[in-house]
Order: C-alpha cells, then structure tokens, then sequence
C-alpha cells in the first residue's frame, strides 16, 4: 500500500514569506502535498500565486520561510547547500517554460551534459540521451543545434536533459506555455507518456486547466492555500 511506501516528495507545512520594509508579506503559508512514484500532479493557480515558489522549494533551488522537504523519505530541510545540491542533481529534473539549452551544442550533447557532469561515462550518456530523444521523436535531429530545431523540438530536447540522469521527482514550470496550442498539446502527451514509461512523480505546473485535467490530480493554489480538485468519476 502507498502509505507503506516513502514519498516520492512531500512537503509538509510549507510557507514562504518576504518582508517589504516593515510589512511580511505571506505567498502561501502551511502547504502539504503528497507524491508518489508514478504520480503526476498538476499545479493551476492564476499568475503570481506562488507556483514558482513553490516549485523551487520542492526542487531544493529555495528554503521555506518554515515547514520540511521531503525527497525519496530524506528531510532535506536542513541540509547544507553542498548535500541539497547533489540531491538535485541526481533526484531531481527540471524543466521551465524557456528551454535554457546551450546554444553552442547538439540536441545530443545538450541532453548527455548532465548526465557527464553526474560522472556518467561518455558512452553510456550518449546511449541515454540518444534512447530519450528517440523516445521524444528527435532521432533524426540529434545533432542539431537548438537553433535549427523548432520552439517544439527544442522543448523535447529539455525535457529529455531533464530526465537524463533517471530522477525520482520531476518538477516542471509551465513547460508548454511558449509553445502554440497544437504544439503544446502534442508536446504535452508525449511528456506525460515519457513520464509515465520512466515511473517517476512528477508536479507540473499549468494555466491551462484542459490540459492539467489530463494528468492524475489536480491541486490549485490559490489566496495562499493548495486545494485539491475532485476526482473524476
């Protein structure tokens, strides 16, 4: 049963708050949310409720104003920089809304560079990264640079990098959001059935209410609290 098994990712208790001169201001205060292996979860809320930070705290990129992370079972709350940062780098992918490929390499190279900086071997990232673009459709535009490859192509190309190094969560930020809407749609389910395949968690960002309704939960984060949508029947 799940509740024998650890979490992928928890969050217990999160809030994140700023001061502005003398005023705090709240962006959400008291977040839990529960992931497991195989779970994906969308996250709607409207612009400036707080997705992004909650996504990089979840991610281990920011610290909670107060509240714990859990990844894997491990209470990463109160570990140095130096442990949160390997924890990233092997337990954690990331994918935003704007590629951030290196513009100087091949899709190839783009998607085996943070399996090499991990200390994979040349041989085996290049058979990883060619498995996920295959997987993503892109075998034949493996060594083109990003900008020979459409705003689509350069997505999947992200989002292979991002699953490269076999993460167990995978935190995603409007990762469809710059692309047209057929486009976004086909990029979309490709993701979600790479995702699927990989067996990861996944919490994934999205305006796009149609397309968040394709995934297995969704929660909406709104005037500083996660509310969790009905089930489907």
């Amino acid at each position: 049963m799940k509740q024998d098994i650890p979490a992928a990712l928890e969050l217990r208790e999160v809030s994140r708050s700023y001061r502005q001169g003398e005023t705090q201001l709240d962006i959400f205060r008291n977040l839990s949310l529960t992931l497991f292996a195989g779970e994906i979860v969308a996250l709607v809320g409207q612009s400036g409720s707080g997705k992004s930070s909650l996504l990089h705290i979840a991610g281990l990129l920011e610290r909670p104003t107060s509240g714990e992370v859990f990844v894997s079972g491990r209470n990463c709350s109160e570990l140095d920089d130096r442990k949160r940062t390997r924890i990233r780098r092997f337990s954690i992918g990331f994918v935003y809304q704007f590629h951030h490929l290196l513009p100087e390499f091949t899709a190839l190279e783009n998607v085996m560079m943070p399996q090499l900086i991990a200390g994979s071997g040349k041989s085996a990232a290049k058979e990883r990264a060619k498995e996920l673009l295959t997987r993503l459709g892109l075998a034949s535009r493996i060594d083109h640079r990003p900008a020979e490859l459409s705003g689509g192509e350069q997505q999947r190309v992200a989002i292979a990098r991002a699953l490269a190094n076999r993460p167990a969560v995978l935190l995603a930020d409007e990762p469809t959001g710059n692309l047209d809407p057929r486009t976004a749609e086909q990029v979309h389910s490709e993701f979600l059935h790479l995702i699927n395949d990989e067996g990861l968690c996944a919490l994934i960002a999205s305006h796009n209410l149609e397309l968040a309704r394709s995934m297995h939960r969704v929660v909406h984060l709104a005037d500083g609290q996660l509310v969790e949508e009905p089930a489907r029947s």
